[in-house]
């Protein structure tokens, strides 16, 4: 390689920001690398299949090497930190972790600032200034029900307290590690009366006790194998993932997915690059086909609301047959959207909290 181009791509690793101009560019320099490494993307996630698929196919020269597709967000950081200096295949490019895991990775030096080309398009309220965290998703928390075993759905979170769901009631995470599980606990507390951030978290830890106590809750990680086996009848989960697993599953069980009516909790998820990613220019360029059209519609396709959803619906860029497929808009008209201080306070109670007043080991 000459010295220019030695310069050019050097330059290319370390900026912050990538115009449209310079995707040639990145491009070339991420094929030289040759590798991307994600973590914690269940292909079920989010139409996340159809994502990796696409941007193999688009750039084969690029090996896509996932690990850990069911980690949890802390999990992810956990990876960057047990990994700085490792250059191998155990060291992830690239984090997709709950909105508050952000500014957490960004204070703890874990993550590399980039602003995608079309920045401009993700809402202020959902990314960091600075390029070191942005929005990439939204949706709602849910109920997936396995029809052959659950005869009347719960229609709200007081009815996972009912008798007639004995052993049936599980989480889809780790309420210790992963962001799902702990949202879903503020969901409960917000149900119960309170106030997004630590008092609802902390109701909501009361509510999982009696919920524990009652005998209904399952201490197994629910996903849609859980759900078909009978293990988990009831598994409390994001709707995008919900709805994937119903298609998924296909009737075998029949599955029914439920917004429940009070605690309506819409849940971001954001996008970052790790500080000491071996492969930066891949992690570049994929974040530049996530946050490009093909890559948002894969999302929506996948039931997500993706980052530039309004900007994109408005340019006539979203496809009505994905619109239609989605749930009806009136499940999410109560949908509450907690800040990252509120975010903060409940994940500090329900992970603080968890062992001591649930005593439930979930695995």
């Amino acid at each position: 390689m000459q010295k220019s181009a030695m310069f050019a791509a050097t330059l290319l690793a370390s900026t912050a920001l990538v115009h449209a101009q310079d995707l040639t560019e990145l491009e070339a320099a991420a094929k030289k690398e040759g590798m991307l490494t994600t973590i914690a993307l269940p292909h079920s996630w989010c139409g996340y299949g159809d994502v990796i698929a696409g941007f193999k196919a688009k750039y084969p020269e690029i090996e896509v090497n996932e690990l850990n597709p069911d980690a949890g967000s802390a999990d992810e950081l956990e990876a960057v930190r047990a990994n700085k200096g490792n250059t191998g295949p155990q060291a992830p490019d690239v984090l997709d972790v709950g909105l508050s895991f952000g500014p957490q990775a960004k204070d703890e030096g874990l993550l590399q600032p980039y602003k995608v080309s079309t920045w401009d398009e993700i809402p202020d309220t959902i990314k960091d200034a600075d390029g070191y965290w942005y929005g990439d998703y939204y949706g709602v928390m849910s109920f997936m029900i396995n029809k052959d075993l659950i005869d009347t759905n719960p229609e709200d979170w007081s009815d996972l307290l009912n008798s007639d769901y004995a052993g049936s009631v599980a989480l889809a995470g780790d309420p210790r590690a992963s962001n799902q599980a702990i949202l879903s606990v503020l969901a409960a507390g917000m149900a119960e009366g309170g106030a997004a951030g630590k008092d609802a978290g902390e109701k909501g830890l009361e509510f999982f006790k009696k919920m524990n106590e009652a005998g209904n809750f399952v201490p197994v990680i629910g996903k849609a194998g859980t759900l078909a086996q009978g293990a988990t009848p009831i598994t409390i989960m994001w709707d995008y993932n919900a709805l994937a697993a119903r298609d998924t599953l296909n009737g075998n069980p029949p599955v029914d997915v439920v917004v429940p009516k009070s605690g309506v909790l819409a849940g971001v998820y954001v996008q970052g690059i790790s500080a000491h990613a071996p492969h930066p220019n891949a992690a570049k360029l994929w974040m530049e086909y996530l946050y490009s059209d093909e890559g948002q519609n894969l999302w929506l396709k996948g039931y997500c609301h993706p980052a530039r959803f309004n900007a994109m619906s408005k340019a006539g860029k979203v496809p009505q047959e994905l619109l239609d497929a989605l749930p009806p808009a009136e499940a999410y008209e109560k949908a509450y959207f907690p800040t990252l201080d509120e975010q903060a306070g409940n994940k500090d109670a329900v992970v603080g909290g968890w062992d001591s007043v649930v005593g439930s080991n979930v695995q």
